[in-house]
């Protein structure tokens, strides 16, 4: 699965060499090309189209991404990440490989995730890879300035074991009705 995922291209909107506002420390950013969500009030609105943007290998984001020692990890942005998700995974894997870390910003929720994980092994692994997850559509009207690394009020910093925490009471049986 890993050679056929780093054999397939990326596309992208746009790469940050070096970013201290995706995430803590110095990140390195890759933005994805195409996103279903189309948030309004995006500030990313040139990433929508999923025919614009430029061709972009697994090799070369790692190769890129090994230039700089100082870097603390990754952050997949976009666009929409799992949209991409097989050739992501693979960078994902290179660069945890390293010891670095995995940030992912995704329009989606987590719980939306969790379910299409349940079929898509692409999904299932990208998020395993993760390690802050930060989900759900931007909203206008939630905008807040103060939020860490979040543009509006309903989306969440998760980490691995707060998604292991959310992801055990979606897997409880439904309660009967009383």
């Amino acid at each position: 699965m890993p050679n056929e995922a780093s054999s397939q291209p990326m596309r992208l909107s746009g790469i940050v060499d070096e970013s201290i506002v995706d995430g803590p420390g110095l990140r390195y950013v890759l933005f994805t090309q195409g996103c279903p969500h189309r948030c309004k009030g995006c500030h990313n609105p040139q990433t929508h189209s999923f025919e614009g943007g430029f061709l972009f290998t697994v090799e070369e984001a790692l190769k890129q991404f090994d230039e700089n020692p100082l870097l603390a990890g990754v952050t997949l942005s976009g666009g929409e990440p799992f949209a991409q998700a097989p050739p992501l995974c693979s960078v994902a894997q290179g660069v945890r490989g390293k010891g670095k870390t995995v940030i992912t910003y995704t329009g989606y929720t987590f719980e939306d995730l969790w379910r299409r994980a349940q079929d898509d092994i692409w999904t299932a692994r990208l998020l395993d890879l993760t390690d802050l997850l930060i989900d759900g559509p931007y909203m206008e009207e939630l905008r807040d300035l103060e939020l860490l690394f979040r543009g509006s009020s309903n989306q969440r910093l998760l980490s691995k074991k707060d998604r292991e925490n959310i992801a055990a009471e979606l897997e409880k049986p439904d309660k009967p009705p009383l």
